[in-house]
């Protein structure tokens, strides 16, 4: 007999609407804004896209956006528009959401 269980979503730590699904992790090995844990997402949801800016991260220079909860404004991470490093064109259109701002949703 199969699982009943849905799918595993995370929600903003704050007001718990959905932002992403588990099964759309890249990557566990990123680092947030104040060096706590991260994950880079292929898709999120339930968010709202920020102005564009450059920043200079870790790995470089990017042209990203913060991303935030579209029901309570919580700032949740950052999407990468552009990577102006080839070696990091991969990041480009994925979204970085901070460990310590989202939390396990009926899982």
């Amino acid at each position: 007999m199969a699982d009943a269980i849905g799918p595993r979503l995370y929600g903003c730590y704050n007001c718990r609407n959905h932002v992403a699904f588990h099964d759309d992790i890249v990557s566990k090995n990123y680092v947030g804004r104040q060096r706590r844990r991260a994950f880079l997402f292929s898709h999120v949801m339930n968010v709202v896209v920020g102005p564009k800016m450059d920043r200079l991260l870790i790995t470089g220079l990017y042209n990203v956006a913060d991303v935030s909860c579209s029901d309570c404004g919580e700032v949740l991470g950052w999407r990468y528009e552009k990577a102006y490093i080839e070696a990091q064109k991969f990041k480009e259109s994925k979204t970085v959401l901070e460990k310590f701002k989202i939390v396990k949703e009926d899982w």
